[in-house]
């Protein structure tokens, strides 16, 4: 409840991940489905207006599962090389995977100062990177 409170004090949203009912009832922003979830129990599932459920996905079939998940967008990864994973899709298999779908796709995944710009060149609505935010902490971005 304090992660709560401090996100919704510096206007930031909170989603949990892969635990809707616990979301709901906590009040949350919404739900955050990973890649290995396939539960398609969704779609009917009761919550306030502004709950949202977003998804990661990493090919063409992962990306339709979380479309039946009723999930707003999708995270594509990796689109860059990473330290845990060296295959990666870059900017036109990531371009290939996002025009299957109409939801808004977020990249994920090795993103970094230096390849940033090529993020310009895909259907990308947003960026995500854990790592480059842990390093370079918020203020630096």
């Amino acid at each position: 409840m304090k992660t709560k409170y401090f996100c919704k004090k510096k206007g930031f949203n909170l989603f949990l991940a892969n635990n809707i009912k616990l979301a709901i009832r906590l009040g949350l922003d919404g739900v955050y489905l990973p890649a290995f979830n396939k539960d398609l129990n969704y779609k009917n599932i009761s919550c306030y207006k502004n709950f949202r459920i977003i998804g990661s996905a990493h090919n063409s079939i992962e990306i339709k599962i979380k479309e039946r998940q009723n999930c707003e967008k999708i995270f594509i990864s990796p689109i860059f090389k990473t330290e845990k994973n060296k295959k990666f899709l870059d900017t036109i298999k990531f371009n290939l995977l996002a025009n299957q779908t109409s939801k808004k796709i977020i990249s994920l995944g090795g993103i970094n100062s230096k390849n940033l710009r090529n993020i310009n060149l895909t259907k990308s609505c947003g960026v995500a990177s854990i790592s480059w935010i842990k390093k370079n902490g918020l203020n630096k971005i």
